[in-house]
């Protein structure tokens, strides 16, 4: 079994990290079980860097890293937006043509934050609950984190706001459905997403990814879940902490000999 932990200080830092982990001699496959990459800084990145990696990636066909942040969180869409609850309003009414685009038809990350499927309501809103049970949170609870395991539906977060056990417990955003998500590959390869406030009032995010792909997903995924990160603990009026992000399988997929280059920081990636 081959597994690591890296902690870098910005996305471009971590992912490089990453890579080299998996791109080994004693790791053949260049795959990795169980592997953790923390970014102390999760909204930052080498923007030089990021042009180079989405030109190779254009080149072979794949989505622009942007566009792979946007399905975790929309930033253009936030920033035309009030606040979370017109962000939330706002990208429902347009997730029906969303979904028509290729790849979509399941559904996006964000559409499952704010409409996620549930059997005893049409829709759950857990971007807005997220947000007002970390403002709970900080308002007075001397419990700095909660510890969950995901067993959890989205009602039982209504009934913990209903009866203030919001304040002493973590923030949780689910993705993966029971009885509904049964594809052994594809979306949502995210399943869960737990967000933990500590003592200094910052928001800290733990990702739990089934498998990660991390030349095809890994870097925009970094992007966009750093982008949302910062987003609830604004609108919440909190800091922005660290991005953690546990996969159960990673994969250093991709054209590994055109990616060296900029792995191992001696050059411009051959196209």
């Amino acid at each position: 079994m081959h597994s690591f932990t890296v902690a870098e200080r910005d996305v471009t830092q971590a992912w490089v990290a990453a890579c080299n982990k998996l791109d080994r001699k004693d790791n053949p496959g260049r795959t990795g079980l169980h592997t953790v990459v923390r970014i102390a800084e999760p909204t930052r990145d080498d923007p030089v860097f990021r042009a180079e990696l989405d030109r190779l990636r254009t080149a072979l066909g794949l989505w622009p890293l942007e566009t792979v942040a946007s399905t975790l969180f929309p930033a253009a869409l936030a920033a035309r937006s009030a606040g979370a609850g017109e962000l939330a309003e706002r990208y429902r009414r347009m997730y029906p043509a969303i979904k028509r685009y290729p790849g979509n038809h399941r559904g996006t990350y964000f559409g499952r934050l704010v409409s996620y499927p549930a059997a005893s309501k049409d829709s759950v809103d857990q971007l807005g609950t997220v947000i007002s049970r970390l403002q709970t949170q900080a308002a007075g609870t001397k419990i700095a984190a909660g510890y969950e395991i995901d067993l959890a539906a989205t009602a039982d977060t209504d009934a913990a706001a209903e009866t203030g056990a919001a304040a002493e417990t973590g923030a949780d955003l689910l993705v993966h459905t029971a009885g509904k998500d049964n594809s052994y590959i594809g979306f949502p390869c995210l399943s869960h997403l737990s967000l933990q406030l500590d003592r200094d009032q910052r928001v800290h995010a733990a990702a739990l990814y089934r498998s990660h792909f991390m030349f095809e997903r890994a870097y925009g995924n970094y992007l966009g879940l750093g982008r949302l990160l910062a987003y609830i603990a604004e609108q919440a009026g909190l800091a922005c902490g660290t991005l953690t992000v546990m996969a159960g399988h990673a994969r250093l997929d991709g054209p590994v000999t055109k990616l060296r280059p900029l792995l191992t920081g001696t050059g411009r990636m051959a196209a």
